[in-house]
Order: structure tokens, then C-alpha cells, then sequence
């Protein structure tokens, strides 16, 4: 059975290729749309070379409706936040109860909730002398960052590392791990 999958990014896109790329010769997997919150957002140069659709949209209409009509008129399965910021609404996660994933750059209950997002999180980590750090991945509620974890994975923060050396560590559990977790839901939510 096919399903179809929206992606929600605000800046370069680069977790969103990778899935869509990983996903691209799965005849069981659409991505309908690539919605983006930041016009000018390098995601969407990405969405038009990988030939998905996009949608910008502000403030209002993600909270008024629009997206949430947008997303079911697509007959959306599964939302993906990847490199998202804003709070998801209540209607979006009533009308998608555990069917909205997302990634965070630390292992989840650390370093996350309003404003711990890409380099805050590492700095923080870096600051806070931590001898590892990670990626969570996991499913989106009403607050930030507390979702029921689907993944964690590990990195070992070493002394030398700077917070942009962290980041590259963190891109690469990113890049290996996030599709791998959501075709594995797909499979056990799905049964696809």
C-alpha cells in the first residue's frame, strides 16, 4: 500500500534530500510536499531539483487551518519534521496522533525545548563539557522535544571538538540513521 509522506523544513533541506533520496526508488513511498516556513529557505532549491512539490506558508495559516486542510487534501500518512522550528499546533497533532516524526540534535531529555535547536545544542554541549552527545529521534506531542524516542545514537564528544566539529558528528548519525527509522515505523505502524 502506498504511503505518502509530507516533509516540514525551515532551512537548507539537507536531512529532507536525504530521505527523499533513500526513499527514491521505493514505488511504495510519495512525498507530496515539502512545506517550509522561511521563504528563501535552501530546502526549496532542493524540493525543485528533486522535483517535489512545495509550500510556504506564515504563521497564520499554519495555525488557522490552511496547512492542516493542505496536508489532508493530500491524503498525507505521515508528517516528517526535518530541521523544523516552530511548534507544531494542536489540530496538526490531534488530527496526526503518532504519525509526526521528528529529529533533535542531543539525546532527548538533554538540550532540548524552545530555542535548543542546531548550533544552540552543541555550544551547550561543548560549554557543558558533556563527554557525548547524539541525535533523538522520536514522535511529536504537544510540547517541544517530548515525544515518545523511537532512536537514539551516540557520538563521543571529545575535548578538541568544537562546536561545528560536534555538528558535522551529529550530521552523520543524521544522514545514516533517519531513514532507516522511519522506514522501519513505516514497516510496523503500516505494515508497509
Amino acid at each position: 500500500m502506498i504511503k505518502r509522506i509530507a516533509i516540514f523544513a525551515s532551512g537548507s533541506g539537507s536531512n529532507a534530500e536525504n530521505i527523499i533520496r533513500y526513499f527514491g526508488h521505493n514505488p511504495k513511498i510519495i512525498f507530496t510536499k515539502i512545506y517550509c516556513n522561511k521563504k528563501g529557505a535552501g530546502v526549496l532549491e532542493r524540493a525543485e531539483r528533486l522535483k517535489v512539490e512545495t509550500t510556504v506558508f506564515s504563521k497564520s495559516e499554519f495555525h488557522d487551518g490552511t496547512i492542516l486542510s493542505d496536508l489532508e487534501q493530500n491524503q498525507t500518512d505521515l508528517i516528517i519534521l526535518a530541521g523544523f522550528l516552530w511548534l507544531i499546533p494542536q489540530e496538526i497533532i490531534r488530527a496526526f496522533a503518532g504519525r509526526i516524526i521528528n529529529i533533535h540534535p542531543s539525546l532527548l531529555p538533554k538540550y532540548g525545548g524552545k530555542g535548543m535547536y542546531g548550533m544552540h545544542v552543541h555550544e551547550a554541549v561543548i560549554e557543558n563539557k558533556e563527554t557525548e552527545s547524539g541525535i533523538t529521534i522520536h514522535l511529536v506531542d504537544e510540547e517541544y522535544d517530548r515525544g515518545e524516542v523511537l532512536f537514539q545514537a551516540k557520538t563521543a564528544v571529545e575535548e578538541k571538538d568544537t562546536p561545528e566539529i560536534l555538528a558535522q558528528k551529529i550530521h552523520e548519525l543524521e544522514y545514516r540513521f533517519f531513514p532507516e527509522v522511519i522506514e522501519n515505523f513505516l514497516k510496523n505502524k503500516f505494515r508497509a
